[in-house]
């Protein structure tokens, strides 16, 4: 870098010397300098621009980070014209030339100076460096004799050290193996003793002191684990186990002989003996107790599997309440004379409870099984009351500690939850529930506080096929009733006020639908949940289409059908049947009706998920019936624009047969566009009212109207033909009039005035500027034909012949007129995208709404002819 700025330096002086010599031979400012003079100029500032090129790459990487600086000499794209254009940007700035140069030789020389200093002060720093490094390796080679010198005397003391505590090390071991000898010979005195007092107090069963002595010798036998290999040790662990074995056999000998397998109990009830008996069989092995136990409760339940045999009348479904009566005056007989005699925390009362339940279910799941024919719905629901009352009793008396001990816990099912969003109420499970939950139900189901909850009722669950085909039966009264009851009352009293009322068989049915779930919830949460759930699919469809579609009013001309009647009716001039205000409040009714089951049938397939077990979650599904009432929403909204749209038919037929040729003048809207207005103020406002609770449905009902009645417009306005220049304008006045009512038409004859939905005003003004745009067209004068031709492409964007045939038509033009247009407009149409070569042939072979409408037209007609 510095033989950067040398050169840049000895470049510049040059430059400034010739510059001031130049000035010296008398050029003055204003003049210009001679050729060589200035080739010498442009030469040296060359030569400057070279040298900062070469410098330029080290002055970036090091100038920079190293000397950063802000004078443009340092800048790695130094441009020395441009600095020197910079000092003397005009020409009367060069009068200043000689003080500039003083400034740049001032700056020359104290980077000389500088430069010199630096290099002078350089010259000494290898010879100081040598002399420092040699410095710290001699400091260095010190500190390491020092730190040799400490390490040896460590050694030394730690040497010394050892020597004055080895005695006392040996001390110390000498007194830990003498108190570990004498512990040790303690233990075993202690030992040998037990062994001689446990022997002698089992053979007088003093029960009472061999209990506390037991546990110490066995604690005390603990601690010579690791002698068992010398032969006094060896020998005396025998000893003990050889006596916890005695102790074992003679506790349960005096256990059989107190109560005996077959017989009565031995009269005077328990003994002291037989209590420090239990103590003793504690701390032997759990077999002993377990045992004990055993035999116990078998001889305290023998006396009720004799008196609830198999072919015993007690012992059937609908005398049940004798079993639990039965247990519940044993426990409180063996509260009485045995309560005392077993610990309390064997639980004895809780084991002979659970037990008895067990032994109940093997028994009852036997005779049901056996008798399976006998077994009714009432029977059985009985038998489940009484029995899940029992299961709560025991859950309010008992822990559950003694279920884990080698019994398997039953499955519970998840708490009952509102399948309405509501809260339950007792009178809907009061033969079932027994303890009320809380109200505000969690998503996730929680598993009951009842352990015991199953224990015995878990027998019942292979016959639920008989409630499952009751409630079949029940439910296929109440559809049968539901249907009696429509027919006999009839359909709903219209009321605009409230809107369209929701039939009050429907709630009947999901309240029904309520009790069944939680009463089998109660039951099972297994297969009875899912066979419960095919019952309800099955009766949710038949009430979709008994009650809901079996209800919905007959058209005279369904699903684009004919009749004879329709027909003569038309032939004799009479108005389209209309349904009465009766008739759309009962649609209306229906499609409430149905909404409200969709969104319910949706709830009670979610509670229906949380009460099954999670293993049969999958198999839960009602999207089939949530389609089925989907499509009676549809078809009742379909009905609403059928009618609505027959009702429109015969205005829209007056103003195909209209003389429109003949129209002089243009007036007021036309007779058959007041008779559109008139039907559509005179349903749409019944129809809103009564749809004000389900008002997206309403507004389906909007566009599905609009879809049909703009082509059927459009339609009968190519049978417009001929149609003259005033003719037209009126057509185009009256179009505008019913756009504008089909654009407030979903606020129309309401005092709120409400905002059409978007997608609805889209495809209104999408249709009715398309039939505008028809009479645009015909208004336009077909001479000359290219500009008739190109308006036409230009307006509607419409490529059909057909489309252009018609309104050569209306046009009212010849024949030979019509072929040269067409054959002009097959020319003039745009040539189709790359790729779709047969869109035109595609579009006219599909059908458009308007052929379709003129088939159903060519139909009717020909069968008027044949009648």
């Amino acid at each position: 870098m510095i033989d950067c700025a040398g050169a840049v330096r000895g470049s510049m002086c040059l430059y400034y010397l010739c510059l001031s010599r130049l000035i010296s031979t008398g050029i003055s400012v204003g003049q210009r300098p001679p050729q060589h003079v200035a080739t010498l100029l442009l030469s040296l500032t060359a030569l400057c621009a070279c040298l900062l090129e070469q410098c330029c790459e080290t002055q970036s990487e090091l100038g920079a980070e190293v000397f950063p600086s802000q004078d443009p000499l340092d800048r790695a794209d130094f441009n020395a014209v441009e600095y020197i254009n910079t000092l003397f940007p005009t020409e009367q700035s060069l009068a200043n030339i000689d003080e500039v140069v003083n400034k740049i030789r001032l700056k020359i020389r104290r980077l000389d100076d500088n430069i010199r200093t630096v290099v002078r002060g350089q010259t000494n720093v290898g010879q100081d460096g040598r002399q420092a490094l040699e410095e710290a390796q001699k400091a260095i080679q010190q500190l390491f004799g020092k730190i040799k010198d400490i390490k040896d005397k460590a050694e030394k003391s730690e040497q010394m050290v050892k020597e004055i505590t080895r005695d006392i090390k040996q001390l110390d071991h000498a007194k830990r193996h003498l108190t570990t000898s004498i512990t040790t010979l303690n233990h075993l005195h202690m030992l040998a003793g037990g062994v001689d007092s446990l022997e002698a107090m089992t053979r007088r069963r003093q029960y009472g002191e061999v209990a506390n002595l037991l546990q110490g010798v066995v604690n005390v036998l603990e601690h010579f684990n690791k002698y068992m290999g010398i032969p006094q040790i060896r020998q005396l662990s025998e000893r003990v186990k050889a006596a916890q074995n005695e102790l074992g056999q003679q506790i349960l000998a005096d256990f059989e002989e107190a109560f005996p397998s077959q017989g009565t109990k031995r009269p005077g009830g328990p003994s002291n003996v037989l209590r420090d008996a239990c103590l003793v069989a504690n701390v032997l092995d759990p077999r002993i107790k377990q045992e004990i136990i055993k035999k116990f409760i078998k001889q305290h339940l023998s006396e009720y599997l004799v008196l609830f045999q198999e072919n015993q009348d007690v012992a059937w479904l609908d005398k049940i309440d004798r079993r639990y009566a039965w247990i519940k005056r044993q426990l409180v007989d063996y509260e009485e004379k045995y309560g005392r005699m077993f610990p309390q925390e064997w639980c004895m009362t809780e084991r002979i409870a659970v037990e008895f339940c067990h032994v109940t279910r093997t028994e009852l799941a036997k005779i049901m099984r056996a008798r399976a024919k006998e077994i009714e719905v009432k029977l059985l629901l009985f038998a489940i009351q009484r029995t899940t009352n029992f299961e709560g009793l025991l859950a309010k008396r008992f822990s559950g500690c003694t279920l884990a001990d080698g019994t398997v816990k039953p499955e519970v099912p998840p708490p009952s939850t509102n399948p309405f969003l509501e809260d339950e109420t007792g009178t809907e499970t009061d033969e079932i529930v027994i303890e009320k939950t809380d109200t505000d139900k969690p998503k996730k189901p929680k598993v009951p506080d009842n352990p015991f909850h199953g224990i015995v009722s878990k027998c019942f669950e292979p016959h639920l096929y008989v409630y499952i085909e009751s409630q079949d039966k029940n439910l296929g009264e109440l559809i049968d009733r539901f249907v009696a009851d429509f027919k006999a009352q009839g359909p709903p009293k219209p009321n605009v006020d409230e809107g369209g009322a929701v039939l009050p068989s429907c709630a009947d049915l999901f309240v029904y639908y309520k009790k069944c779930m939680v009463q089998c919830s109660q039951l099972s949460t297994g297969e009875p949940m899912i066979a419960l759930t095919t019952i309800f699919q099955k009766y949710l469809r038949e009430y979709a289409w008994k009650i809901l579609s079996g209800n919905l009013p007959k058209t005279t001309s369904s699903s684009g059908g004919l009749t004879i009647t329709s027909l003569l009716k038309e032939k004799e001039g009479s108005e389209v049947a209309k349904f009465t205000l009766e008739e759309l409040c009962l649609i209306c009714s229906i499609l409430s009706t149905a909404e409200y089951c969709l969104a319910t049938t949706q709830q009670l397939e979610e509670k229906l998920k949380e009460k099954v077990d999670a293993s049969l979650v999958e198999r839960i599904n009602l999207t089939g019936e949530m389609d089925t009432f989907s499509i009676v929403i549809s078809n009742s909204i379909q009905l609403l624009v059928q009618d609505l749209d027959a009702a429109c038919d015969p205005a829209l037929t007056a103003m195909s047969k209209m003389q429109w040729q003949n129209v002089e003048h243009v007036g007021d809207q036309s007779p058959y566009v007041t008779s559109v207005i008139l039907h559509i103020k005179q349903n749409v406002p019944i129809i809103r009212d009564n749809l004000a609770s389900t008002r997206k449905y309403f507004t389906q009902f909007c566009i599905k109207f609009a879809n049909s009645f703009i082509p059927k417009f459009i339609n009968h306005l190519f049978k417009c033909k001929p149609i003259s220049m005033v003719g037209a304008e009126q057509l185009l006045l009256d179009t505008h009039s019913l756009k504008m009512v089909l654009l407030d038409l979903p606020s129309i004859g309401s005092q709120v005035v409400r905002k059409a939905p978007a997608s609805y005003t889209k495809i209104v003004v999408k249709g009715m500027t398309r039939a505008e745009m028809i009479l645009k067209v015909v208004m336009a004068p077909h001479e000359p034909p290219v500009v008739f031709v190109d308006n036409y492409i230009k307006l509607l964007a419409d490529c059909s012949t057909d489309t252009f045939q018609k309104i050569l038509d209306m046009k009212g033009l010849k024949r030979s007129e019509q072929s040269s247009m067409l054959d002009l407009f097959r020319q003039r149409l745009p040539a189709p995208p790359s790729g779709v070569e047969n869109t035109g042939s595609l579009s006219l072979s599909a059908p458009t709404p308007e052929q379709e409408s003129s088939r159903i037209r060519k139909l009717e007609k020909l069968i008027k002819k044949r009648l």
